[in-house]
This record gives structure tokens, sequence and C-alpha cells, in this order.
């Protein structure tokens, strides 16, 4: 069964050239629109099974058009299209959406976003990605309980490895501080730490120097 879309985009140049490309993938475009408000009124009217918005539409942006399907329980599930990369949009991917990719990679991104959506997955543009790279099972048998931490946690963990504090860490992944906060208190319940002791994981860190 094709997955059915509404694609909006105030730009009808983008909006005509993501129709076709999409159509071509055997994707079932049911509507488009070209501001927020009306795409949120035919989400609302076909409720398909994806909505993929441009953020910076007229009326309503995409992350508007995302809270009000979120607050009517819609089931619709978001892909957000941007220019450039914004910590808005990336705290809200898990949460009013479900992809985020910014316009210059749409075309080659596109449809494996969906794929992964459709299996209940969320997805973030490979250019709104940090470029840590690291194995998670590398060195667990000398951390315990490493694996239990997120991708995101471990990102946070390697960069606190770099000496980096929680201010400059929110700035190198487009973060707020306190999300790095929450993230680092959940690293030290995780890894059994005292959470007392104000630098417990940068000991932790000395005591594992190959941890990554």
């Amino acid at each position: 069964m094709q997955t059915t879309i509404i694609l909006a985009d105030d730009h009808p140049l983008l909006l005509n050239g993501t129709k076709e490309f999409l159509e071509q993938k055997n994707y079932n475009i049911i509507e488009t629109a070209t501001d927020g408000n009306e795409a949120y009124n035919k989400v609302l009217k076909h409720q398909p099974d994806m909505a993929i918005l441009d953020f910076d539409m007229p009326k309503l942006n995409g992350l508007e058009v995302a809270l009000e399907i979120q607050r009517n329980n819609l089931a619709t599930k978001v892909i957000v299209l941007t220019l450039h990369k914004q910590e808005l949009i990336l705290n809200e991917i898990g949460n009013t959406i479900y992809g985020y990719i910014t316009k210059d990679c749409a075309m080659e991104e596109l449809e494996q976003c969906l794929e992964n959506i459709k299996d209940n997955q969320t997805y973030i543009g490979r250019k709104l990605k940090s470029n840590i790279h690291f194995d998670t099972k590398k060195n667990t048998n000398n951390a315990p309980n490493i694996e239990q931490l997120t991708t995101a946690e471990l990102k946070i963990l390697k960069y606190l490895n770099k000496n980096l504090n929680s201010t400059q860490i929110a700035e190198e992944l487009f973060i707020s501080k306190r999300t790095v906060e929450k993230h680092r208190s959940n690293i030290i319940k995780k890894l059994n730490l005292d959470s007392s002791q104000q630098n417990a994981l940068i000991v932790w860190l000395k005591q594992h120097p190959n941890i990554f």
C-alpha cells in the first residue's frame, strides 16, 4: 500500500520538484499546500501517513503545524525541511516530528527518511549530525554499563572526554545547556556513579582512558 503524504512549501519550484520526485518513487502525494495553515487543514481533512513540511512558511511554520497535529492526536508523522541547522527543530526529533533534513540534501535523503519513519524510527539528515564517530561496543568489557547509554549520551560522554564543559558541548551539538545537563545526569545514573560527587563523570573517564 502506498504511503500517503501531504507536502507543504511556499516555494512553488521546490514544492513541485519534491512532489514529482516522490511520485516517481511511488509515494502518494494526496495534497500540497503553500502555507502552514493550509497544510494543517489538509492534514486534518485527509490524515495522511506523513506530512513533509517546510519550516519557514507563512501563517504557521512547520513546527507549529507539527504541534497542532500532536495536540489533536493525529497519527500523521511530520518531516521538517529547512535551509539551515536549527536547535529548535533538533529538540523536537522524537517529540512532535520524526524527521529533519536540510533542503540541499532532500532529494538524496528523503526516501531513506520516509522508509525509516515507516519503521517507526526517527531520521536526522547527515549534515545535521555531529561528526563524532565511535563504536558503541568498543571496550565495553572495561566500562560496565556503557552499553546502556544512548547514542546522544555517548556523544556527550565523548565531548566530556575532550575536556569540554556543558556550555561548549551544547554549542557543538546545537542543543541547550539544560539538555546537556540532563544527559549528564542520565549517564551518571546508568553508570551507577555517585551523583553527589561534582566531577564524577570526569573521574570515571580518567579511570577508563581507552573507552573511545
